[in-house]
């Protein structure tokens, strides 16, 4: 599906106009967006605009990393929206030239359609021109960043003050598995935004540097964000590590002042379980009676001098 809005030199906003009179000289500056475009109206992009091969083959192609390009007469975007169900990105490709904006995407951006509820409801939009509603674009972009890694920082928290157990850890990885993917999306972006306000062949009217300087903040709050929650699950991973290497060494140490009580009462009954006919004691009326007794004063002997060690502490 192909929109098209239409801001003419007095300002008046016309939609679905024909791409054909996008060169008509009432036409101040105009937004064509390509939404889950057919095969047929994607080769538009090269009939009628006339737009790069290369930037066209990014468009069609596979994910790009957010980028800069610059054509002569346009500048070819690409950006990167966060799917909210799956963290995974989703590429937006956006042309911006002196008097246009034309956006092209493969999946349904709910950030475009805000930007263009805007510039239908709002009249002072329509004076600001194609840069302006490119800002407008990629500040919903990013603004739509937060609610998910909020949403995974609560998550985060919760898990903090349960007990540590194999489920909570299960947790904590899928936790660190979604702010991975964020990453993936979020830092590029921030970079791209980097390149955006220190270019020197991109033209952007100083009273908008701003408002690009005002994405890029968040797109650094963003970051810390992500490599805050990523050190809180190493913390939370290490945390149970410590955990259970400490419930290992005490089962151990169980184990060893068992062992070392019975390893001495063992030999003892094993002498006496030998089946040799002659054995001095074999014949005494108390023998019995005096082995257990022996065996009763090794064991009390080694759990006194373990305790002695420290062991029991």
């Amino acid at each position: 599906m192909i929109r098209t809005f239409v801001v003419t030199n007095d300002f008046k906003l016309k939609k679905n106009v024909p791409l054909e009179h996008l060169s008509n000289t009432d036409v101040g500056w105009f937004w064509v967006d390509f939404d889950i475009p057919t095969d047929e109206e994607a080769k538009l992009l090269k009939s009628h605009f006339d737009f790069h091969p290369l930037a066209i083959e990014d468009c069609l192609h596979f994910l790009q990393r957010p980028k800069l390009d610059y054509y002569g007469e346009y500048d070819f975007f690409v950006l990167h929206r966060l799917n909210q169900t799956t963290l995974t990105p989703e590429e937006v490709d956006v042309f911006v030239g002196k008097n246009f904006i034309v956006t092209f995407h493969l999946s349904s951006s709910i950030e475009i359609q805000m930007v263009q509820e805007r510039l239908i409801k709002e009249d002072n939009v329509l004076k600001k021109g194609a840069m302006y509603i490119f800002y407008l674009l990629m500040d919903k972009i990013v603004d739509e960043y937060f609610p998910n890694l909020y949403k995974i920082e609560d998550n985060l928290n919760e898990l903090e003050t349960k007990e540590a157990n194999q489920d909570l850890i299960e947790s904590v990885f899928k936790i660190k598995s979604q702010l991975l993917k964020s990453r993936r999306t979020i830092f590029p972006m921030r970079e791209l935004l980097y390149r955006i306000l220190n270019s020197e062949r991109l033209i952007i009217p100083k009273e908008e540097r701003v408002y690009f300087m005002d994405i890029y903040d968040h797109l650094l709050k963003l970051s810390e964000m992500i490599e805050s929650n990523l050190e809180m699950t190493n913390d939370i991973r290490d945390s149970y590590i410590s955990l259970n290497s400490n419930r290992m060494n005490t089962i151990m140490k169980t184990l060893t002042v068992m062992t070392s009580i019975f390893i001495p009462l063992t030999f003892i009954a094993s002498i006496y379980g030998m089946n040799f006919e002659y054995m001095p004691e074999l014949t005494w009326r108390w023998g019995y009676f005096g082995v257990l007794g022996v065996m009763v004063g090794v064991g009390s002997g080694m759990l006194l001098w373990l305790w002695g060690k420290g062991w029991f502490k």
